[in-house]
């Protein structure tokens, strides 16, 4: 079983960034595809970004692309994401994921198995 928990969500104005990071639990964790996920107030869950095991593929909505960095620190079990200029639809809850499925990278949320409790991210304008 593996664990995850998000944190670094918060308000933030129009423009600015957060940090989100997501730190897992066991040992299995470079065995993982990483993704991350947002759902906005009314809207399904879309996919944001994903991250290989190995962190050498990446890939990224086209709505988050060039504002968004996705990595991660196998030696500490961590997931990031580093988002800049954020807007107001970037408001949602971000949960990050983990899929052996997902090895090389996914973008679809039925390969990952295991799921964060998510952390809130509000962009006011």
């Amino acid at each position: 079983q593996v664990q995850l928990v998000e944190s670094g969500g918060g308000l933030v104005q129009a423009g600015g960034s957060l940090r989100l990071s997501c730190a897992t639990s066991g040992r299995t964790f470079s065995s993982y595809g990483m993704g991350w996920f947002r759902q906005a107030p009314g809207k399904e869950r879309e996919f944001v970004a994903t991250i290989s095991w190995s962190g050498s593929i990446t890939a990224y909505a086209d709505s988050v692309k060039g504002r968004f960095t996705i990595s991660r620190d196998n030696a500490k079990n961590t997931v990031y994401l580093q988002m800049n200029s954020l807007k107001p639809d970037d408001t949602a809850v971000y949960y990050c994921a983990a899929g052996a499925r997902a090895y090389y990278s996914s973008s679809g949320p039925q390969r990952y198995d295991y799921w964060g409790q998510g952390t809130q991210v509000t962009v006011s304008s």
